[in-house]
């Protein structure tokens, strides 16, 4: 009798575009089946029993899932529950959703794929989408898109860049990117933030950035100050540190309190670093000028989320945009990150080493 085909589960594939990549292997070796749909996350408060079930039967039958980055969520508590599951891929080179060690112990390996999206010397799309995103906010371009779409014209002020403070939570290799841009082609002046920054690791980041470590002028290209006066002193705000159990609701009301009614205040990172109903307070009330989202607690957004509104920018509150976990979302990283599953996958039916190993 001919082997039975091992079942591969490709999951959250938004736009359609692993076929084309997973159409490569042998249909006599391997049965794929695409589920597009992302179920909420398993161990999720707000997750019901009969969520649970639905996902764990989804799963149950294959031998090989492949995922796309935090989209669902491999806790312990999940992969319990599918004792069929031989090979477990995702993307990127590490997964906080991934219970690793648990997979590790099962003897279940478990891969990332490479973002080949961004060039040589280029920003990373990460670092582009956030720029996009303070632009966005600070020019009120989709304010003005809609305006004029509805048969209006200019639709609010826009906010010049130049010689304004530009604040990071987090100045790694992320913020830093950011950081770069926006002093040197907007003229901002930088300071940064975190729990473990230092003015001499500041330095550090300025001279990678091939940015010298003073300004003309005499000051700190990248200035670390307190959490306090970061808040207070910045015009733009951008996070940019990795979520943790530290890091989870790093930033609240009484942060979002001191920011000046001009601020605006971009996540690119994940939603828990910033609690969401102090955000959302904040927003309702107009506190400060503007917001930009890429993450959310859960994602896809809930259709009944507060955060799916047209009022933003109306009636006192804040401007909002928002955008779909989109800094990743490239055509060139997507289709890598596909292609990477597929070598995995021949890989491991060939007894090689995996692509960007998790454990």
């Amino acid at each position: 009798m001919p082997p039975i085909p091992l079942k591969i589960a490709v999951l959250d594939d938004y736009f359609s575009i692993a076929p084309q990549h997973f159409s490569r292997l042998d249909p006599s070796k391997y049965n794929i089946t695409y589920i597009p749909d992302t179920l909420l996350p398993y161990s999720h408060p707000s997750t019901t029993s009969s969520t649970k079930e639905e996902l764990v039967s989804r799963l149950l039958p294959y031998d090989v899932i492949a995922g796309m980055r935090e989209r669902t969520p491999f806790p312990r508590a999940l992969l319990e529950k599918l004792p069929n599951l031989k090979l477990l891929l995702n993307t990127g080179s590490r997964n906080r959703a991934i219970d690793s060690p648990y997979c590790k112990e099962r003897n279940i390996p478990v891969a990332g794929a490479k973002d080949l999206g961004t060039e040589e010397g280029a920003p990373d799309n990460t670092t582009q989408h956030c720029v996009a995103m303070i632009l966005a906010l600070s020019r009120g371009l989709v304010e003005d898109d809609q305006s004029v779409k509805n048969g209006g014209w200019q639709s609010c002020l826009a906010t010049g860049l130049g010689g304004k403070t530009l604040g990071l939570v987090g100045l790694g290799r992320l913020g830093s990117a950011v950081a770069k841009i926006m002093n040197v082609a907007f003229g901002m002046k930088v300071i940064a933030w975190s729990e473990n920054l230092t003015q001499e690791k500041a330095d550090s980041q300025a001279t990678a950035a091939s940015l010298p470590v003073q300004t003309s002028g005499g000051d700190k290209t990248f200035k670390a100050v307190s959490k306090h006066d970061l808040f207070k002193t910045a015009d733009v705000i951008s996070v940019h540190v990795i979520l943790s159990d530290r890091s989870r609701g790093l930033i609240t009301k009484k942060d979002m309190a001191l920011m000046k009614k001009s601020a605006f205040i971009v996540n690119t990172s994940r939603a828990p670093i910033i609690d969401e109903e102090d955000l959302l307070e904040t927003a309702e009330k107009g506190e400060i000028r503007g917001i930009g989202l890429d993450v959310f607690e859960l994602e896809p957004l809930p259709l009944d989320s507060k955060w799916r509104t047209d009022k933003w920018g109306k009636d006192g509150r804040s401007r909002v945009l928002l955008t779909p976990h989109k800094a990743y979302g490239e055509e060139k990283t997507m289709n890598g990150y596909y292609e990477g599953q597929v070598e995995n996958i021949l890989r491991w039916e060939r007894g090689e080493p995996l692509l960007a190993p998790l454990w």
